[in-house]
């Protein structure tokens, strides 16, 4: 009886930050295009899409991080859905499945988790870029080469970046002392 009753409250949690992470997907954007200077470099879809892959492990999170971008294209318009929506959704997958994995498989030190989101972080900027690549052969992006993706992916981003650093970890750690979350148990 109490395992069935622990495993309907799991479940009952991961669809509660599955609901929590797609309405940030939906309103972080919101948030931080107020602030039309920085607004996007704080890569506002960042921060759920590597939250659901903590949170809901890697498969669940990175399907929700890979929908997330499409249905608030449909929804809002923004981003664009072809290729900007489509492209997203791989580079958030991406964080989202690298973030799951790595904290399931790197000892539960702090360090790891800095390590593990540093490495998603990276991945997910590759992806985007091999996506924006793809986009490039089929004629939908004209001028795209490997200054612009370092550009767009790395120096524009910085102040997303910084804000993942200092959000996701204490989020998680915040989490897990209030026995919300585990992210030493396989899911």
């Amino acid at each position: 009886m109490k395992t069935k009753l622990y495993k309907n409250s799991d479940i009952i949690r991961k669809i509660t930050f599955g609901a929590v992470s797609l309405a940030l997907f939906m309103v972080l954007p919101f948030v931080t295009g107020a602030i039309p200077e920085i607004g996007g470099m704080l890569c506002p879809m960042h921060i759920p899409a590597l939250l659901s892959g903590a949170l809901l492990g890697p498969w669940i999170g990175g399907l929700l991080s890979f929908i997330a971008p499409i249905i608030r294209s449909l929804i809002f318009g923004a981003p664009l859905l072809y290729p900007r929506a489509v492209s997203m959704a791989f580079e958030l997958a991406a964080y989202a499945i690298c973030f799951g994995l790595l904290l399931k498989v790197l000892p539960k030190k702090i360090y790891c988790v800095y390590a593990s989101l540093g490495i998603a972080m990276l991945a997910g900027r590759i992806v985007g870029g091999i996506t924006k690549i793809f986009f490039l052969a089929f004629g939908t992006i004209n001028s795209y080469g490997w200054k612009l993706f370092f550009v767009g992916y790395f120096v524009e981003t910085l102040p997303g970046v910084v804000l993942q650093l200092i959000l996701i970890p204490p989020v998680l750690f915040a989490l897990e002392r209030a026995k919300l979350y585990d992210y030493s148990k396989k899911t």
